[in-house]
């Protein structure tokens, strides 16, 4: 029997971002569908109080809606499981603050899914190439966007599990919570699907995305890139397996070619920096300084 999905906690971690927006779709169709749901927005130590203000404000008419403010920022493993143990309902359903809704039926596509106590909705790239074929982030999710399909990430389950689109059994949360060793960005929902994996839980991948359309500047997007790769060499030994970079990065056994491939980083990491962080930048270089980055980790 296919199990019913009508008590559902609506969970949106955010930082420094107004999720006001959002918050009214998700309102507008939840409240259509006559469902028994809550919706909880949770800041983690968010600084930008015009921001805050905003999502305060948004969910202070909702009968339903609850905004809790948290002054520590205590990373985005330990937020998603916070937020766990507030809700109420027997699903969880975890959106990212920064995605936008793109289709009047979305909540409505996971009430229908078949039976699954994880499913993962998948996420979809909004953008003109002509407004946006400066933007190294836009460019980077268009490459990647046929990876995206259900079709795609059912071929690996666990190794596509994205917590910005994300729906959960309580139980199974609670059960198998995120590592909240994992404080900065990064390969949180990566280990997620690894811990998954070996409890046995089953993950159905549907075509329900939601969209990336805001996508921040090249100099950014470079940082966060940096500052992932700096959690997947912490946490090598967790993840080894369900990245691609790391496998690569550790495929490389000759020393003389890891040593070349050290220098030739070392050397030109500056001026590739500057591509990535200007008005051009490359894919393909990007690829190679990320490698070359994670190489040169001690």
């Amino acid at each position: 029997m296919k199990q019913k999905r009508n008590d559902i906690s609506i969970l949106i971690p955010t930082y420094n971002t107004s999720c006001a927006t959002l918050v009214g779709e998700i309102y507008e169709q939840a409240e259509i569908l006559g469902i028994n749901y809550e919706i909880i927005v949770a800041e983690d130590g968010s600084t930008d109080t015009a921001r805050i203000k905003a999502n305060e404000e948004a969910l202070a008419p909702l009968p339903l809606g609850r905004h809790l403010v948290r002054e520590k920022n205590v990373g985005r493993a330990a937020i998603r499981n916070f937020l766990a143990s507030e809700s109420k309902g027997t699903w969880l359903l975890f959106i990212d603050s920064d995605m936008t809704v793109n289709r009047p039926d979305f909540l409505q596509k996971y009430l229908e899914a078949d039976d699954g106590n994880v499913i993962d909705g998948g996420v979809s790239i909004d953008g003109n190439s002509s407004e946006l074929g400066g933007n190294l982030r836009f460019l980077y999710e268009k490459a990647a966007a046929q990876e995206h399909t259900a079709k795609r990430r059912s071929l690996r389950p666990y190794h596509h599990l994205h917590t910005a689109n994300l729906m959960v059994r309580r139980d199974v949360m609670l059960s198998c919570p995120f590592d909240e060793r994992f404080r900065h960005y990064g390969y949180e929902d990566v280990l997620l699907g690894k811990q998954l994996r070996q409890q046995r839980v089953p993950i159905l991948h549907i075509d329900n995305p939601l969209s990336f359309s805001t996508f921040e500047a090249n100099r950014a997007f470079v940082s966060k890139t940096e500052e992932g790769i700096r959690t997947l060499h912490e946490f090598r030994d967790d993840l080894r397996g369900y990245s691609s970079l790391l496998t690569l990065a550790e495929g490389i056994h000759v020393a003389p070619v890891r040593w070349l491939l050290q220098l030739l980083f070392r050397l030109f990491a500056a001026p590739m920096r500057r591509n990535l962080c200007g008005s051009r930048p490359c894919i393909r270089l990007f690829k190679l300084y990320k490698l070359g980055y994670y190489l040169t980790l001690k």
